[in-house]
């Protein structure tokens, strides 16, 4: 057996360092694992599995591996012919009733990092408990390998066809609506251009060749991060929106057409409002805790707003249990009914396109204004503090068992706490005066610290940001 690192899953799969941890020998480790998974799941008779990889270093090659691996074990692998965004696996796994589907990705981690995701048949995350059982099973037995059970297919026309069937691009294109689309040199490429030239919509797309460096930074949507976009949207003028999709195109980010940032806040709150109200899909709306309180005003009595701990999966899972509209996480993760119960950057930016077609917005600015009126201004900001001391899993659980009832001069009326994969407490939600609110997590996949807070006030949230480090400092 492998004498190799111990592997173990985050919220959403395996990430690791590329050469050190995500290597052959331990792809193949994970592979026999997931091979013998899937033989044990005796509830199903369809057992063929697709594999795909987005354009991070060796992802193509140890998409190949994962694909022998199966194979080897007498499992049918549907192998993608090319790098895939991560949706469009999760949609063919759906839309063809497969057992199961791998991509090899460490989606907006940095080009030093690479991953695994697994997606369920129908088409979400891995639970928690599922994850554990293929943990668990890691060099139980051997690695075998072959390749006749193995099918190079190309994943796209199922998919493309789904989102012609749900977007409303003759009213786009009637609108005029006109994207410029940052790739970031991740795997959605010229995906979202080429939808739209198809329909005879134009637009701009840069940094669309896949590049597993990621043009020198993260492909991470969030406004540090675009400043390319930011600049090609003010060159010209002639855009009504940005649209950004990182590493492996599950997330959407959005800037003006001036290229100011358009927050993951304001576009759950657009979202959320246009796909249940505007659009008229009934059910519930899923958040994450990380999420602005003021979506709960659109709750009704025919619909609820439901909070669940950081990681796409457990909005999948709510989303599927209650049958909800719309489910939304703060790092930009949108999800929605009648597509796939997962997050989907293309999806979501074409949805906002036609948003701003339908609601006669025209640009985001126009937009933006209307959502101050409508919710009034978010106060609301994260840090990421990188911690790298070995007590990193400890710090939450002492917190929580000596928890404040007073941050910064507020009143704790009440705290959430949430669990990791390994039944340890890895966050911590304080429920302060008027709305206010603190959450710290402890990363599962990367070595930090994430605090996040909305207050009334900048003033506010910068000190309640300070109280929350110090909570960590404090409790090493």
């Amino acid at each position: 057996m492998s004498t190799n690192i111990k592997i173990q899953f985050g919220t959403d799969g395996w990430r690791g360092l590329l050469d050190k941890e995500l290597n052959a020998e331990n792809i193949e480790r994970v592979a026999q694992a997931f091979a013998v998974y899937t033989e044990q799941s005796i509830s199903v008779t369809q057992k063929t599995i697709a594999i795909s990889f987005d354009g991070r270093r060796h992802s193509r090659y140890f998409a190949a591996i994962f694909a022998r691996v199966l194979s080897g074990n007498n499992i049918r692998v549907i192998l993608s012919d090319k790098i895939t965004p991560t949706p469009v696996l999760s949609y063919y796994v759906l839309k063809h009733n497969l057992f199961a589907g791998v991509i090899i990705t460490a989606s907006h981690n940095p080009p030093e990092y690479n991953g695994i995701k697994f997606k369920n048949y129908q088409g979400a995350p891995f639970a928690t408990e599922e994850t554990k059982l293929v943990e668990d099973l890691i060099d139980t037995t051997e690695a075998r390998r072959s390749e006749k059970l193995i099918e190079l297919t190309d994943l796209m026309p199922a998919y493309l066809a789904q989102i012609d069937s749900m977007i409303d691009f003759p009213a786009i294109k009637a609108a005029g609506i006109r994207a410029c689309i940052d790739s970031m040199g991740g795997a959605g490429q010229q995906v979202i251009t080429n939808i739209l030239k198809g329909h005879g919509i134009p637009s701009t797309s840069i940094y669309h060749i896949a590049d597993e460096n990621f043009s020198g930074r993260k492909a991470e949507p969030i406004t540090a991060n675009l400043e390319a976009l930011r600049q090609s949207l003010q060159s010209g003028g002639q855009f009504d929106v940005g649209l950004a999709t990182d590493g492996d195109a599950d997330r959407l980010g959005v800037l003006t057409e001036t290229g100011a940032w358009f927050s993951a806040h304001e576009t759950i709150l657009a979202l959320a409002d246009y796909y249940s109200a505007h659009r008229g899909v009934a059910g519930d709306i899923i958040k994450s805790s990380s999420v602005t309180s003021k979506i709960e005003l659109l709750h009704n009595a025919h619909r609820s707003v439901h909070n669940v701990q950081v990681g796409f999966k457990y909005i999948s899972e709510k989303m599927i249990e209650t049958n909800a509209a719309f489910g939304a996480e703060e790092s930009g993760g949108f999800g929605f009914k009648g597509h796939i119960p997962e997050r989907d950057g293309i999806f979501s930016g074409l949805m906002f396109m036609e948003m701003l077609a339908k609601t006669g917005y025209k640009n985001v600015s126009t937009l933006k204004k209307e959502l101050t009126k409508k919710f009034g201004n978010i106060f609301y900001n994260r840090i990421d503090f990188d911690y790298h001391e070995t007590d990193r899993l400890q710090i939450l659980p002492a917190l929580f068992a000596n928890a404040p009832m007073i941050i910064g001069g507020f009143t704790v009326e009440r705290i959430e706490s949430f669990m990791s994969s390994r039944g340890v407490v890895n966050g911590m939600k304080f429920y302060l005066e008027e709305y206010r609110w603190l959450l710290i997590r402890c990363s599962e996949t990367e070595p930090m610290f994430r605090v996040y807070t909305e207050a009334h006030s900048d003033a506010e949230v910068a000190q309640l940001l300070e109280t929350g480090l110090t909570f960590i400092t404090q409790n090493k």
